[in-house]
């Protein structure tokens, strides 16, 4: 596919993986339309893009009344990234605020249809699987896509939008034609994190030397952490190749166990310090790892970084980019939360 001046919008453009996308896209050529309210997106990752005229911005809350015909129009493909979402301790703790997902992706959807965008591609998650397939570390289990079906068992409501929101884009393709497809992201890090991610929390609390080194749960949880750049060539393949509302798997198959991870941490930033497990705090399913035969199948795709290499480059990132006292100051708050507060240096500087 020539990318090259396709009205291309990304919802949630200034986020973490949303930024990712549109870097992505304008070194294709793309014409690029971001619209955010910077609940948890910053400028600053779009910033060289507004200096160079490369992308539209829309401040805008897309559950606001009509933003979302605004932002759609004209538009040939909508890769809507946009959500109330964040790490574990985001979703256990705030899952009145995630059930807004519910609304927002039916507005969107519905001005997709109306303004006749030629295609939707949708930011799903690992959060749609059962739950009870997940339960146990010991297990070697790879999700596969066929797994989200009857009796369905989404993980909160963060989860429950998810899945609703893909069942409606195939109901959509099958009864309007609608071409779409839904990429389900496994736990993704990389530069631009934020601290309610576990992997950018590890990294901070060795960032501020934190001892005892805090571990949510009991560090026996599986993950397959999938680097942001892996995300953002999956989901650019998959506007590229199908359109009957499919949903795909994002992910690594790579089997992490929390507690090796945070050793490599330590190891990596040279941190000696207690770990101290909190097994009371939000942990999530215990077994999540997804199998990507499909992507491979459908898309060419398979992940490029290897964990180990990825997390070493993020943590060089994080602490070229960061201050240990802007982290001090956040870094409880930005646990649970979205929006991070001004860190207290800034605030003291602008008083100044």
């Amino acid at each position: 596919m020539d990318w090259r001046n396709c009205n291309v919008l990304v919802t949630g453009g200034a986020s973490f993986i949303g930024s990712a996308l549109v870097d992505a896209l304008v070194e294709r050529g793309a014409r690029v339309r971001i619209v955010d309210n910077l609940s948890s997106g910053k400028l600053e990752n779009i910033q060289a893009h507004l200096k160079d005229g490369a992308v539209e911005f829309i401040q805008a809350d897309l559950l606001e009344q009509d933003a979302a015909e605004r932002a759609v129009q004209g538009m040939e493909i909508v890769f809507h990234l946009a959500a109330d979402h964040g790490g574990r301790g985001y979703v256990d703790l705030h899952q009145a605020a995630c059930a807004t997902n519910l609304l927002l992706d039916a507005l969107v959807f519905r001005a997709c249809r109306t303004a006749k965008v030629q295609k939707v591609v949708y930011a799903s998650s690992g959060c749609v699987y059962p739950n009870y397939l997940q339960t146990n570390p010991n297990n070697i289990v790879y999700l596969t896509e066929d797994l989200v079906g009857p009796p369905y068992d989404a993980d909160n409501t963060y989860g429950w939008a998810k899945l609703m929101a893909e069942m409606t884009l195939r109901a959509h393709y099958n009864e309007w034609g609608m071409k779409s497809v839904s990429l389900r992201y496994f736990t993704v890090y990389g530069p631009r994190g934020h601290e309610n991610h576990a992997v950018i929390a590890m990294i901070a609390r060795a960032f501020i030397r934190q001892d005892p080194f805090v571990v949510w749960g009991n560090g026996e949880q599986i993950r397959n952490w999938t680097h942001v750049s892996d995300i953002v060539s999956g989901t650019i393949l998959a506007a590229e190749t199908i359109e009957n509302a499919t949903a795909v798997n994002l992910g690594t198959m790579e089997r992490t166990r929390v507690l090796d991870a945070v050793h490599e941490v330590l190891r990596y930033t040279g941190h000696q310090a207690r770990i101290e497990l909190h097994p009371e705090m939000p942990t999530g399913p215990m077994n999540r790892v997804a199998d990507n035969t499909l992507a491979k199948k459908l898309l060419g795709w398979e992940p490029q970084v290897k964990f180990m290499e990825g997390l070493h480059k993020t943590i060089d990132w994080y602490f070229s980019a960061k201050q240990p006292e802007d982290v001090r100051s956040i870094l409880e708050h930005g646990l649970t939360e979205r929006a991070v507060p001004v860190p207290a240096s800034r605030v003291s500087a602008a008083a100044a």
